[in-house]
This record gives C-alpha cells, sequence and structure tokens, in this order.
C-alpha cells in the first residue's frame, strides 16, 4: 500500500465519500487512490468553490470535509476557502500536491512554502513523510473534528504518494467533545439558575458540534420554559415557529433593536455553545457580564463579550450538570411580544422586493429543504425570514461571511444527499463569481435550485456608501442574462417580477430533473429599510 492508499482508506473510514478539486499532475497517484478507495472525485472549475462543496458534504453527512489541490496556483486558489473553514469552523482536509523536497532546492517553478501560507489559518499543517503517512493522516483527522472544528493542511510530496508504506496502525479514534463542567462555580452557577424569573438562552454554533446537542438543548429549554435565540448557522436547534424560539441574529440592526432590550431585561442569560464571531460590532459586550453562565468549547479569546461563570466544556455536559435545578419563574407575555414585534418588522412592505420574493417562495418549500445563502443584504433578510425546522438547514458563510459560497456548498451538500432538495440563494454580484460552477451543474447532473437576486448593484456596500455620505463608486453594474446563461449550461431558467410567479416557479423547479435557475428581477435601492 502506498502513501495515498494510506490517506485514502484513512479518510474512508473516518466516512468520508466525497472529494473535490482540480488535478495536477503532482496528485494524480492520491486522486487514483481516493477513487479506489471508494471516495468519489468531484471535478469543480475553482478550488475556491471546491472547498465550499466540501464544507456542503460535511454539512450532509458530518464526515470531514476535503478539497485536492495541486501546486502552485491551485493551492493558491484555496486560500479564501480555508481561511473560510478556520472562521466557519469547518473540519476542511486540504490535500495539495507537492514537488519533493529536494527537486525543490534547484527547481523554482511553481513552487512556494505551502505549510507557511496556511500557517495562519489552519489549525495545523503536515508534510507527509515516509513510514508515517498513517500517524500522519490520523493525527491531521483528529485536529481537524477537534472542537472548535477547522482546517488542517497536508502537503503530499510527489515520490511519497506512491512509495509503499508499513502497514497501517490500528483504527482511528475521533475525538469526543471536551468533558462536562465542574469546579465550586458550578454550585453558583446551579444557585444562579435556581433564582432566575427571566432566564434566556443564547445558542450558538458548538451546539451543533456534538451529535446529540441540538436534542439535549431542545428538552432543556422546553423543560425549564426558557425562551432561545441563535446565532445564524445554530438555526433550527428549536423548530423556529417553537413559541420559545426568538429566533436567529447576528447582522440585522433592526432584529437587533428588537432583541437587545430583552438581554438588558434577563436576570440570568445561558450562553450554550455561542461563538460571537458571527456577530457584527452591535454585539461587543451585550449583557451584564454577572448575569451569565457560559458553557463553550473554546476559551474566549476574542473579548466580544465577558462572562462571570464560565466553562471550556461539552454541551450535553453542561446541560447535565444544570440536571435538577429550574428556574424559580420564567417570563409571561414578554417572549411572545418579541416574536410578535420580529413577525413585524420583518414582514414584506409594497408592492414588490426581495422580502416578497423570499416569503413566497420559503412557503412553498418542503420542510426537508437544505438551503444556502451567499454573502450580501440578501442574505441578512433572508435569515431573518426563513423558518429553520432542523439545524444545518440554512448553511451558509458567517464567520468570513466571504462571496461566491452559496452555489457550491448547496451542490456539494446535493452531490452528498441526493434525496435532499437543494436551494440556493445567490446575489447577482456572487452568482457572477462563480459561474463556472454551472458546468459542474452539468456534468455532476445534481438538480440544484438556484434563486438569484438582480438589482445590478453590491446593494449592502452602495447602502453602507450612502449612510456614510460617499458618492456611489466602484457598487453597480451591466446586467447579465443569468437565465440564457444557466439554458446554454442545460439547466431550465425562468425569470419572476411578482410574488405569485416566485411561488409557482420554485414549485416548478423543485420537480426538475436538472439544475434550475430562477432569476428574480428587482429595482435599484430594494434592500433598503428592509434589514
Amino acid at each position: 500500500m502506498n502513501a495515498a492508499d494510506v490517506i485514502a482508506t484513512r479518510l474512508y473510514a473516518a466516512g468520508v465519500r466525497h472529494a473535490f478539486g482540480i488535478p495536477g499532475g503532482e496528485v494524480l497517484t492520491l486522486i487514483d487512490a481516493l477513487e479506489r478507495a471508494g471516495i468519489r472525485f468531484i471535478l469543480t472549475k475553482h478550488e475556491n468553490a471546491a472547498g465550499f462543496m466540501a464544507e456542503g458534504a460535511w454539512h450532509a453527512t458530518g464526515a470531514p470535509a476535503v478539497l485536492v489541490a495541486t501546486v502552485g496556483p491551485g493551492i493558491a486558489n484555496a486560500f479564501n476557502v480555508v481561511a473560510n473553514a478556520e472562521q466557519d469552523r469547518v473540519p476542511l482536509i486540504v490535500l495539495s500536491g507537492m514537488v519533493d523536497p529536494a527537486e525543490a532546492l534547484t527547481y523554482t517553478h511553481q513552487v512556494f512554502d505551502h505549510g507557511a501560507v496556511f500557517a495562519r489559518v489552519c489549525k495545523a499543517s503536515f508534510i507527509a513523510l515516509q513510514g508515517a503517512v498513517d500517524v500522519m493522516i490520523d493525527k491531521a483527522v483528529r485536529i481537524a473534528m477537534s472542537p472548535r472544528k477547522g482546517p488542517v493542511h497536508i502537503d503530499l510530496p510527489i515520490a511519497i504518494a506512491a512509495a509503499d508504506q508499513p502497514d497501517a496502525r490500528g483504527v482511528l479514534q475521533l475525538p469526543a467533545a471536551p468533558s462536562a463542567p465542574a469546579g465550586v462555580e458550578l454550585a453558583q452557577a446551579r444557585e444562579r439558575l435556581a433564582a432566575a424569573t427571566k432566564p434566556l438562552i443564547i445558542a450558538g454554533l458548538d451546539v451543533l458540534e456534538e451529535p446529540n446537542g441540538p436534542a439535549a438543548l431542545r428538552d432543556f429549554a422546553e423543560a425549564h420554559q426558557i425562551p432561545m435565540l441563535t446565532t445564524y448557522k445554530a438555526k433550527g436547534i428549536l423548530p423556529e415557529e417553537h413559541p420559545l424560539c426568538l429566533g436567529g441574529h447576528g447582522l440585522s440592526p433592526k432584529s437587533d433593536s428588537i432583541v437587545m432590550p430583552l438581554l438588558a431585561e434577563a436576570d440570568c442569560i445561558l450562553a450554550l455553545g455561542y461563538d460571537p464571531i458571527e456577530m457584527r460590532t452591535g454585539w461587543r459586550d451585550p449583557w451584564d457580564p454577572s448575569k451569565v453562565i457560559e458553557f463553550a468549547h473554546a476559551e474566549n479569546a476574542h473579548d466580544m463579550h465577558h462572562s462571570a461563570l464560565s466553562w471550556i466544556c461539552s454541551i450535553t455536559g453542561a446541560l447535565a450538570s444544570l440536571e435538577g435545578v429550574a428556574p424559580a419563574r420564567v417570563w409571561r407575555d414578554r417572549p411572545a411580544e418579541v416574536r410578535a414585534a420580529l413577525a413585524e418588522a420583518f414582514s414584506p412592505t409594497g408592492d414588490w422586493g426581495p422580502d416578497h420574493a423570499m416569503r413566497a417562495m420559503l412557503k412553498v418549500l418542503p420542510q426537508d429543504v437544505i438551503c444556502s445563502v451567499d454573502s450580501g443584504a440578501h442574505r441578512i433578510l433572508l435569515s431573518q425570514q426563513s423558518f429553520c425546522q432542523t439545524p444545518r438547514s440554512l448553511i451558509q458563510s458567517t464567520g468570513l461571511c466571504t462571496m461566491g459560497c452559496a452555489l457550491p456548498l448547496a451542490l456539494g451538500h446535493k452531490v452528498a444527499a441526493p434525496d435532499r432538495p437543494a436551494v440556493c440563494f445567490i446575489g447577482d454580484a456572487c452568482l457572477e463569481m462563480t459561474l463556472g460552477e454551472f458546468a459542474t451543474l452539468r456534468d455532476s447532473g445534481v438538480p440544484v435550485v438556484i434563486v438569484v437576486f438582480v438589482d445590478q448593484s453590491l446593494s449592502l456596500i452602495e447602502l453602507k456608501q450612502r449612510r456614510s455620505g460617499m458618492q456611489n463608486r466602484g457598487v453597480d453594474f451591466d446586467g447579465t442574462d443569468f437565465a440564457a446563461l444557466a439554458r446554454l449550461y442545460g439547466g431550465e431558467a425562468t425569470t419572476v417580477r411578482d410574488p405569485e410567479a416566485a411561488a409557482d416557479a420554485m414549485q416548478a423547479a423543485l420537480q426538475a430533473e436538472r439544475f434550475s435557475l430562477i432569476e428574480v428581477e428587482l429595482p435599484r435601492r430594494a434592500y433598503d429599510g428592509l434589514f
């Protein structure tokens, strides 16, 4: 068994069934090994998109995401998605080809230090060494999957890839979540919760990283009737139509104006797996630290907020440590008032706009749909409009907030979970960044639904320009006929200009056997006042 085979078989044992990327001569042995091990290699049109497809597959399966890139420009193209994986807590295994170190002493074509480039955004970076490839790949997977999850880079020299390796050692053991909280301060936390009359939960991404985390938190909230708000990525821990769910928040000033007063009123806040990397600057110091009991997977190195009582531990273990404790009283009408205020704030206004289109299309989506959304004004609005029934049913880039993620996220998820409907919501500028992946849709035959909001502007940036009193510069562009392009690549397409047509188009697209595009035509400045 050669080194590439060892890597491939160990990844397969970790649950990986798909890898994404673009081949080069330096990774041909690896790609061959992946396919022989039962891991399908998906050819993409850009390494950045390949990384997001890998992330989409991880959301679908829970197995590590795998990106394959060749030397030089190949691996350089991947930097954005690797940085995204670091900020968005994605266990991305980045496998890059490498010119043999001895050769690189005198041969410089396409050669640079991959590990040095990725050192600041990866949890670890390895160079495969003869006789230790099994140890290396096991460590890489374990590090990537350990809380908080993140990317790990592996350079595979050409000669090592094809070199025979000793028999691989035992079975890979994936990491467990941190242990339960302990110590004398735990009694203080229990006393604080028992004395509470206005308790509140704010839940974040760490909850989703534990297999039983969402269910345990849902049971806890319902047992004690404690209302819960979440970050965007934690949406769906409670079905968002649940009376205790106060929705997802983080980037909308309009929603902040409603929920921030609630944080001030609460007398006991349970911060469960909450990571403020998803939040805008308005979420700096959002509460009185003396009221907060925090359980998270990593220490507070951000200083966005502070907590008088805080533990690095598993969320399920934290909830178990509070067993037998109930608040003295719970809120009466206030959570319902907040839900009503949020519903009113994000109700569609006027005759036609992105809010009308979103509301009409979201109403006809099936319960098991997976949606992705790209960065921009449409993402903030959709994150407030969408009512998630389950965790990870609205996937997005919330740490790095990078453009060009939604289409490959939906595509990768659909490849890994073909029976689940996948819908991508994307702005026109974001789609123009990823048009090459129309070819990946064509070649894969994956029936993803693409909804593109067309207003010929970087709307969120244009809005910031106006608010700063600046001239309109560098944010507007000419229109692209996305429907025609989709048809050229073998997809179906339609253009809509009213809510009824939007709903009809979505229903038809969900039945299509190939990819479909719904072009939503909007007026300029259509997002003003909506979020």
